[in-house]
């Protein structure tokens, strides 16, 4: 049988679909080959993976093997301590949701999908949305966020999905890219999508007013066709954000504010935690580097394997 070439569109565990180059969509399984070779992932196929298949007779398509990825981000399985799952490959730049309020996105949640960002080498941009209900606050905390991450070389944006207040700017931001949108449940990554391509209709649903969390409206990681160009790949609601991925020396070089005094301290193997003449603690206190970045990274640190629970 021929094969054909398709990238992967949407992925729910044990079916795919796939987009071949004609733009035909098929519904596809994996070989049980490819299958036993992703040895630390939990799902071997991910979304925007670009794939070799074949049609069955029924109409179906049968994916026979994977291309090499460029790239990938990860997260920690939350229920398979010794395994990760691919959110997606082969993308141009990773994005986090961020919400102040209803829900509130812990700082420690940004800063661990950040760091995955860096381990993979990937381009991470935050977007600050609901704007438009926040107090005076709520926008002074705003600000102090954005300029922590700013002068660390992250782009950060201020929006409104629901007001449509700044969404040329997130438009422009993904224009003719492959991005990957992430973030906790209910901090309207999916309204934001509407906005930005209304032809797509995804589902929305406020957030549950007994407890102030988001509710899942995303249940797979799919990718979405951009009217103005590019694609950009929507991830479920995500509660938990492993790091067992990378090893515990490696963390403080994934934090770029800190990579650059790595060397300084007086101890080489310094692990910034309570060493005497340690750098980065000295830049912490000298307000070079923020102290919520810093209480994230201790918390990564001292963390035993697979506890983080937002």
């Amino acid at each position: 049988m021929k094969q054909i070439d398709g990238i992967v569109l949407k992925s729910t565990g044990s079916w795919y679909k796939v987009k071949s180059k004609d733009n035909k969509i098929f519904d596809c399984q994996i070989r049980g080959k490819i299958r036993t070779q992703a040895i630390k992932s939990t799902n071997p196929v991910s979304v925007g993976d670009f794939v070799l298949f074949i049609i069955m007779e029924d109409g179906t398509g049968l994916i026979q093997d994977i291309k090499p990825r460029k790239n990938y981000i990860v997260r920690q399985s939350t229920n398979l301590s010794k395994k990760k799952q691919v959110l997606a490959s082969n993308i141009d730049q990773a994005i986090i949701v961020v919400s102040l309020r209803d829900p509130e996105t812990p700082t420690e949640f940004i800063d661990r999908f950040l760091l995955s960002t860096e381990v993979y080498e990937i381009p991470a941009k935050i977007i600050f949305n609901k704007i438009d209900i926040y107090n005076k606050l709520d926008l002074e905390k705003l600000d102090e966020l954005i300029n922590t991450y700013e002068r660390i070389g992250y782009n950060c944006f201020k929006i409104s999905a629901k007001e449509e207040q700044n969404i040329s700017e997130i438009i422009e931001l993904l224009k003719d890219k492959t991005s990957v949108l992430a973030g906790n449940s209910g901090v309207g990554k999916s309204t934001l999508i509407n906005k930005v391509s209304p032809n797509l209709f995804l589902k929305t649903e406020e957030i549950s007013e007994k407890y102030r969390t988001g509710k899942h409206t995303t249940t797979f990681t799919e990718m979405h066709e951009l009217i103005f160009g590019g694609y950009i790949i929507d991830t479920p609601g995500i509660r938990a954000f492993g790091i067992d991925f990378i090893e515990k020396d490696l963390i403080a070089h994934n934090f770029p504010e800190m990579f650059n005094l790595l060397g300084k301290c007086k101890y080489y193997n310094c692990k910034h935690i309570d060493e005497p003449g340690c750098e980065v603690k000295k830049a912490i206190e000298r307000g070079e580097i923020s102290y919520s970045r810093y209480r994230s990274y201790l918390s990564m640190m001292l963390e035993e394997k697979n506890k983080y629970r937002q």
